[in-house]
């Protein structure tokens, strides 16, 4: 059965959560009052991104389950959803790029970046340090990244093997990123026959002008909704669980078919877990 999905592309404050805790569950009244079951808000949306030392972020950081998680369950079972966006999750000394996805039910999962870039506060993260996990909520399977995770295609490609129906990349692609935002979210839906949702702030934040376009794709690579470059919107579209789930794709009965997941040849794939060498 389809499933009605939301991504949330809007402007967040900077070190300002009760402010973006506030707006979020203003999109999250909208959204579910259009229908959505899982509404998507973008990467470190709790918190801002461009901070400039690891003790300036670890004022704004929390743990999970923590202050905002609480929030938002409570939000969730008011509005009968799931949710997934991303905040700084305090662990002892360490801080983590992270995401929450919580339902009405309480923490369904956390994540935790795993590729790190030299930008903003990645500077000063931990890399993550769990593996890819797909999450089953009952009427869909979903896959966590977040941004910079989606340029590399072992990452989508772990959750596709999972079960993922979607993967979602709540992501803050900075001024240069436009190539991956019109090329690289495609790419990624079709090589594994999911769904993806890529989900982008807009705004400026200490010199850096996010660039939006956040969207959602299908199995085929195909946009189904996009969200303009600089204005803050709600993308929706319907899911359908069973096409992310058949990867035998047959176009012409024994003549052309092809099935993404049987015809991979793992046995030659072996320089792809070997640790670079410069």
């Amino acid at each position: 059965m389809p499933v009605k999905v939301a991504g949330v592309q809007m402007d967040v404050a900077f070190a300002d959560p009760p402010q973006n805790l506030a707006r979020m569950a203003e999109f999250l009244g909208q959204a579910t009052a259009a229908g959505a079951q899982l509404i998507v808000f973008p990467e470190c949306v709790l918190t801002g991104y461009c901070f400039d030392s690891l003790d300036e972020a670890r004022l704004t950081a929390e743990s999970i389950p923590g202050p905002s998680t609480q929030r938002m369950v409570q939000l969730s079972r008011e509005h009968n959803c799931y949710v997934i966006y991303g905040l700084l999750e305090a662990d002892d000394n360490r801080i983590f790029n992270a995401l929450a996805f919580v339902g009405p039910a309480g923490l369904v999962a956390s994540y935790r970046k795993i590729h790190l870039p030299h930008l903003g506060v990645d500077r000063f993260t931990t890399p993550g340090d769990r593996p890819f996990a797909v999450h089953d909520i009952g009427f869909l399977r979903v896959g966590l990244n977040i941004c910079y995770d989606g340029a590399f295609p072992e990452a989508s490609r772990a959750l596709a093997l999972q079960g993922a129906d979607v993967i979602a990349l709540p992501t803050n692609w900075p001024p240069g990123a436009h190539c991956a935002a019109d090329h690289m979210v495609a790419t990624r839906a079709l090589e594994n026959s999911v769904y993806y949702m890529a989900v982008d702030r807009v705004g400026e934040e200490r010199g850096f002008a996010f660039i939006g376009k956040s969207q959602i794709v299908d199995v085929n690579g195909a946009t189904i909704a996009a969200a303009m470059h600089t204005d803050e919107a709600i993308l929706y579209a319907e899911i359908d669980p069973s096409r992310a789930r058949n990867k035998h794709i047959v176009r012409i009965p024994k003549l052309h078919e092809i099935h993404r997941f049987k015809d991979r040849r793992p046995d030659m794939y072996g320089d792809l877990v070997k640790p670079y060498k410069e």
